[in-house]
């Protein structure tokens, strides 16, 4: 098994900053890729960055250009810089991770990320 943990959520005003961090512990061995999904009220969870087991990464067009996915293998922790914040960025941001090509199997609790305008 592996925990994810996240962390970095909170409230901020539009055009501010926040960095989310996942810490991943147990069996590490058993995951290459990470990724962060989020679900704002009344709408589906959706993908929003992801790393890939070489560093490739991917972005939601919704985010591209002001939201960069990192990983720090060292400390077994994926972070997500998020700048230029906007109101609809509001969301619960879940943490995931799993093996590359095989989906993620494992996620975290998730952070709350509010926006005021």
């Amino acid at each position: 098994q592996v925990q994810l943990v996240e962390s970095g959520g909170g409230l901020v005003q539009a055009g501010g900053s926040l960095r989310l961090s996942c810490a991943a512990s147990g069996k590490i061995f058993s995951i290459n890729a990470m990724g962060w999904y989020r679900q704002a009220p009344g709408k589906q969870r959706e993908l929003v960055a992801a790393i890939g087991s070489r560093g490739s990464t991917n972005y939601a067009d919704s985010v591209k250009g002001r939201f960069t996915i990192s990983r720090d293998t060292v400390k077994n922790t994926m972070y997500l810089q998020m700048n230029n914040l906007k109101p609809e960025d509001t969301a619960v941001y879940y943490c995931a991770a799993g093996l590359d090509g095989l989906g993620y199997q494992y996620w975290g609790q998730g952070t709350q990320v509010t926006v005021s305008s």
